[in-house]
């Protein structure tokens, strides 16, 4: 028997047919980064040899080494490999936008009907249903990052300096990354230097260009005097396109306590909400970004203002995927070989397993109990719950939801379904 799939060499599909399969990786991508790269693996690799294993995995590398999205940046990758610029604008927009149109109308509704005590109950479950998926990352990205007794020392230093310091994600993953580049151990084999396909005059051009692009409406937005609402909304979401490494929980975990604490866009179940709605729907889970844009802005002004600040949070979030990518892909084979890299990969994955704690600890709090104080003690912060205050139907709900992820290993579509229904059955009846 010949390993065909392993010899053959890539097959170039036109762009209508190329076009065609990220539409339907757009409408079934559900389940967060891990299934969709595995969606992806199915289509692209398996199904159509589009690409030969290594080129995947390569690719797969690169992206987890850059902020933001990593599935949405393989996508794009994969499309500029088989179709220049073009086709890596058609895969990474058709990756988003199913999504993205979803989202804009949930939020628009949770906006206007929110308070309803149907559509309050029925999130009530939901709620729960988001602490377990959040634990459940924690579980499978710890099993895989702390493979050292130093990882699991970074891992810890970054969870007490996020929940009880308050240091800066971005201090965090600094520090995780020069730690992991200075203790790198040398290969022992010598690499074969791979070439790279593009001069660096080049990079800087394409570099300049989609720095030009990301950077143009938050330009525009400031020179026409908009809403300061849209100016907090771009610089915010900005600043966490560049600092997010470790995928869609890291985000979450930097932005939840910000836009809720720093900034009063959302509430604590507002923000939970929001995980619970990006989980249910296709795409990135770091599209609740947009989801908090929106409520942001619709408090501040209204549906047209929300709207506005959707776009903008969608904008400033998925723009610069386009910009390390198309500037980075020449690179990525060159980049794959590079041990010091790698290991300060490794060492910012670590450290997003103990801000992953972090923000399912403060999920918890929020979740459990409906009064939780923050207190602070010099450099030091607590959390601190009312223990009168405790959701015993909450707990009810976790201990459900728990079940059905860890025991019957049903998917998250379903556990969040089941878990909104008997919160909104229980919670009415009440």
């Amino acid at each position: 028997m010949t390993h065909i799939e392993e010899t053959q060499t890539p097959v170039a599909p036109s762009l209508g047919e190329a076009t065609r399969v990220w539409l339907k990786i757009g409408l079934l991508s559900f389940g967060g980064p891990a299934a969709q790269i595995a969606l992806m693996h199915k289509e692209i690799v398996e199904g159509r040899a589009w690409l030969s294993e290594q080129q995947y995995l390569n690719a797969l590398s690169f992206c987890m080494l850059l902020p933001g999205p990593e599935a949405m940046q393989l996508a794009t990758y994969v499309g500029w490999r088989l179709h220049g610029t073009l086709g890596g604008l058609i895969a990474g927009l058709l990756f988003v936008l199913p999504g993205a149109f979803v989202i804009m109308a949930l939020a628009t509704i949770y906006s206007l009907f929110g308070n309803v005590p149907l559509v309050d109950a029925l999130f009530y479950g939901i709620k729960a249903a988001v602490l377990v998926i959040v634990v459940e990352a924690l579980r499978r990205v710890s099993k895989k990052a702390l493979s050292t007794w130093l990882h699991w020392a970074i891992a810890g230093m970054a969870f007490v300096g996020i929940f009880f310091l308050s240091v800066p994600y971005p201090l965090i993953v600094a520090f995780a990354a020069l730690l992991g580049w200075f203790v790198a151990v040398e290969e022992t084999t010598k690499v074969e230097d791979k070439l790279v396909s593009v001069s660096f005059k080049r990079t800087l051009s394409t570099g300049a260009i989609w720095l030009a692009v990301w950077a143009a409406p938050f330009i525009l937005l400031a020179v026409f005097g908009a809403n300061d609402i849209l100016l907090q909304v771009g610089a915010f979401f900005s600043q966490l396109a560049v600092v997010t490494f470790g995928g869609a929980y890291a985000v979450l975990a930097y932005m939840a306590q910000d836009v809720v604490v720093d900034f009063g866009w959302l509430t604590a179940g507002e923000m939970v909400d929001a995980l619970g709605l990006a989980e249910t729907t296709p795409g990135p889970l770091i599209l609740v970004t947009q989801f908090v844009g929106f409520l942001a802005g619709f408090q501040g002004g209204g549906f047209w203002l929300g709207f506005l600040a959707a776009i903008v949070a969608l904008w400033m979030t998925f723009a610069p995927c386009f910009l390390w990518i198309f500037t980075g892909a020449p690179y990525i084979d060159w980049v794959s070989d590079q041990p010091r890299l790698r290991s300060a990969l490794k060492a910012i994955t670590a450290a997003v397993v103990g801000v992953i704690l972090n923000l399912s600890l403060w999920f918890a709090l929020h979740v459990l109990f409906s009064e939780v104080q923050q207190e602070r003690f010099g450099l030091v912060t607590l959390w601190n719950p009312n223990l009168a205050s405790i959701e015993w139907l909450a707990f009810a709900l976790l201990g459900l939801s728990a079940f059905m992820a860890f025991w019957l290993h049903w998917d998250i579509i379903r556990v969040l379904a089941i878990a909104s229904v008997a919160g909104c059955t229980v919670h009415l009846l009440l």
